[in-house]
């Protein structure tokens, strides 16, 4: 009795599994799951229908379901090359590399002269964080099949990690190659070499990417940045013509702005300012255009806006200070000139400047002579030397005053 109920038992486990493995050829993959479930139910110690079960749910993206069978299939068959490689191929896909790692070691191990093993443990290693040996075997993995984009965008990923950029670039490259999905890898190595300041090599690769219209706007602001601002230009308006935003609208007026085409950049400035009336930097440079321009009472709005977001800012107090001197605004600069001094912006420049609006006041203000002479001399303390022609005029006029002074 028991052995005829266990031959009827074997039999139907069989047909289940044949049932299950024509589903599987089919593509019928929920077919094939539940074939193998009724087979598993007949024999739970068949490791075939383990091992199919967890191929069905592998088709199937129930990875969960699937690495618990492959695990299961190695229960009952351990070191099963097949299972170990899936396994592991699941839990990658999972994002858990540590518990594949050993499944891929042993299945490397096993048939050391297969690929996928070795890549997909040099995998493993890499996401784990060991480089050095991810390197080691992305190696042999490429002995094995030179072809594979993969693993060379993998050496490349190992190399740039141990931060051997020189020698990840070519991997990179040939990646690209091999796989024209593997394209945009480049991108990858172009921001390496922005990371390592190496920005004329990341400029090469993008400007091999000119339809890529979010890199060519990248490039248009690292040739900004890098005082390249005819060549940024053009990248910079079909920037802001295709996205007018804030960014690329400054972006834009300060190329303009560097290249002297201030009637190109102002009009940007205005709209840049009107978007982000609280941006101090960007009224500050507004500024310093219209007075390029020699718009200075426009140029006196826009430093006295940024002075009230950073009353404290030295360095706009004595811009707004000199800007006010070329506008022969004598009284409002030597304030401001004051406050820069007060705020510790005292250089010989500004002394100078000081000096010389002090002396001209003083022609119709003698009262000021004695303060003119005082400017001269402390602009004469701070030069030292380093300013020739202005420390002459210096002199002569400290001399004039200090007679002046002795007739009275």
């Amino acid at each position: 009795m028991w052995a005829t109920g266990a031959v009827l038992f074997f039999l139907q486990a069989a047909n289940f599994n044949s049932d299950g493995m024509k589903a599987l050829e089919a593509g019928k993959y929920d077919a094939a799951e539940q074939a193998f479930l009724k087979a598993i139910a007949a024999d739970s110690k068949d490791y075939t229908a383990h091992f199919n079960l967890a191929l069905a749910y592998g088709f199937e993206h129930k990875d969960a379901e699937g690495i618990a069978e492959y695990r299961k299939t190695l229960e009952l068959q351990p070191k099963l090359y097949e299972a170990e490689l899936n396994g592991g191929i699941l839990l990658l896909r999972q994002k858990n590399p540590a518990e594949a790692l050993p499944l891929f070691a042993d299945a490397a191990a096993q048939k050391p002269k297969e690929f996928r093993p070795r890549y997909y443990l040099a995998e493993c290693q890499l996401q784990t964080g060991d480089a050095v040996t991810a390197e080691q075997n992305y190696r042999l993995a490429l002995e094995l099949n030179a072809q594979s984009a993969a693993a060379e965008l993998g050496m490349a990923h190992a190399l740039a990690r141990l931060e051997k950029l020189p020698e990840a670039a070519p991997h990179f490259r040939q990646a690209a190659q091999l796989d024209p999905k593997y394209r945009d890898s480049l991108l990858e190595l172009a921001d390496l070499y922005e990371k390592n300041k190496q920005p004329e090599e990341a400029l090469a690769i993008y400007r091999e990417f000119p339809d890529n219209f979010a890199v060519q706007e990248h490039v248009g602001a690292m040739l900004l940045a890098g005082n390249k601002y005819a060549e940024a230009i053009p990248r910079l308006e079909a920037a802001y013509a295709r996205e007018p935003t804030t960014a690329n609208c400054v972006a834009l007026a300060m190329a303009y702005l560097f290249t002297n085409q201030l009637d190109k950049a102002l009009p940007l400035f205005d709209r840049a300012v009107a978007a982000e009336p609280s941006n101090f930097e960007l009224r500050m440079a507004y500024a310093r255009a219209l007075r390029d321009r020699k718009q200075y009472p426009a140029a006196a709005n826009q430093f006295y806006a940024a002075l009230k977001l950073k009353p404290e800012d030295k360095a706009a107090w004595r811009d707004l200070g000199a800007m006010l001197y070329l506008a022969k605004d004598y009284p409002h600069a030597l304030e401001a000139l004051d406050k820069a001094r007060q705020l510790g912006e005292d250089t010989a420049g500004t002394a100078f400047v000081r000096a010389i609006m002090l002396d001209e006041i003083s022609q119709t203000k003698p009262a000021l002579l004695k303060t003119a002479l005082e400017a001269y001399r402390h602009f004469l303390e701070l030069s030292q030397g380093k300013n020739e022609n202005q420390e002459w005029q210096a002199k002569q006029r400290a001399k004039l005053i200090e007679r002046e002074l002795e007739k009275r």
